[in-house]
């Protein structure tokens, strides 16, 4: 009998591959800590802006400090003019996540530090990054749509000016504060895949814009920042409260998950979800249109049942659940999901970058090479002998 191979595919699971000081996922007790700090306080207490530099400098701003990064997030927000006309050339229906990793690369073309390698040049790198993503994001849905990309403001925070980029029209406090909540929740989430290939490419000493668009194009997957989209396409094919009960037997019946259900990491609900889920109850509520709430409270709680029913174990909610509705009701549109996702990751992209490169005194890389194990045995345990074209 032959041996049995052990199954290497694990997608690194349980591997530990390096240290980190800048956020732990507690999966067993359902707590995300950024730098020490809770993410639910830091979601209530601090603003985006506070929360990057935090990630950036390993420290909470103090007034002064946080007046300084504000200024200099909100001096890097404008795109280079021809960076805004290489997008117009772009067709109409190309993918937002797609037009966002081309235009990383050309931003690097246009940064007076590309070519410096020391920490403070990464550092006035990354507030050039976190200060651009949602402007690109906000010019591409324009120019998509026939539309002038709308000027920065500088009197806006980092959220408010989003939306502002976005529509035109400057978002009222609380909507602006929500969407706020929500990018400091998905600003960071340790060695998830995009900041793992983030952490990869920089180890090679590839400089940050290299690294941020691999997790930009890592990000794009269906099985990583796409979740929230699914959510939503999912409570579109719902329709309404009293269709979930059949739409979760459907489901489990054909052996099919539930999207926003589960999660690799932790084994109770997402700490997330319940500030994300409090947002999209309120906004439905602002604007009078709960429709997509109550289905999707419904569908957790049914969800939830029905799993603990047929499998006879617990199922967790993770923050992908609600914030599709969220972001709806916050008027931003499906397929900008991800991208919006993006823009609150880039400031974890960024620390972790910088902490790649720069751990310790110097900066010292390891560059990452895992092994692996060649299967192929095409030729059995010789190599195979080269047949000339005219004999194959």
């Amino acid at each position: 009998m032959e041996e049995c191979k052990p199954i290497l595919n694990t997608g690194l699971r349980g591997v530990v591959i390096a240290d980190t000081r800048i956020c732990e996922v507690d999966g067993a007790n359902g707590r995300l800590i950024y730098r020490g700090y809770l993410v639910q306080d830091l979601a209530e207490k601090a603003t985006f802006e506070e929360v990057s530099f935090l990630l950036l400098y390993e420290k909470l701003p103090n007034k002064q400090e946080l007046g300084a990064f504000k200024q200099q997030l909100a001096a890097e927000r404008a795109l280079p003019p021809e960076v805004i006309a290489a997008m117009k050339t772009r067709p109409k229906e190309a993918l937002p996540m797609d037009v966002l990793q081309a235009v990383v690369p050309m931003l690097a073309n246009h940064d007076p530090d590309i070519r410096d390698q020391s920490q403070a040049a990464v550092l006035r790198m990354a507030t050039r990054l976190i200060a651009k993503f949602g402007s690109v994001i906000a010019a591409w849905h324009r120019i998509r749509n026939d539309q002038e990309p709308v000027e920065p403001s500088p009197d806006l925070d980092h959220a408010a000016n989003f939306l502002y980029m976005l529509s035109g029209e400057i978002p009222d406090e609380e909507v602006a504060r929500y969407l706020d909540k929500a990018l400091v929740l998905h600003a960071e989430h340790s060695f998830n895949a995009s900041t793992f290939a983030a952490r990869e490419v920089a180890s090679t000493r590839a400089h940050i814009y290299a690294a941020i668009a691999a997790a930009v194009g890592s990000l794009s997957g269906d099985l990583h920042g796409g979740a929230n989209t699914r959510v939503m396409e999912m409570l579109y094919k719902i329709g309404s409260p009293e269709n979930v009960k059949d739409y979760v037997n459907q489901e489990f019946d054909a052996g099919r998950v539930i999207f926003g259900l589960g999660h690799a990491v932790y084994d109770t609900d997402d700490p997330r979800a319940d500030i994300v889920a409090e947002m999209s109850k309120a906004m439905e509520n602002k604007t009078g249109k709960t429709r997509w709430y109550e289905t999707s409270a419904l569908l957790e709680k049914t969800g939830k049942a029905e799993f603990k029913r047929r499998k006879g174990s617990d199922i967790y909610v993770n923050v992908d659940f609600y914030s599709g509705s969220l972001y709806l009701s916050l008027g931003i549109p499906v397929d900008l999901f991800t991208p919006v996702f993006a823009v609150a990751r880039i400031s974890g992209w960024c620390a972790h970058v910088i902490e790649e490169q720069f751990a310790g005194a110097a900066p010292k890389p390891m560059l990452y090479r895992p092994e692996s194990e060649y299967v192929g045995d095409y030729c059995g345990p010789d190599v195979c002998e080269f047949t000339p074209m005219d004999d194959r």
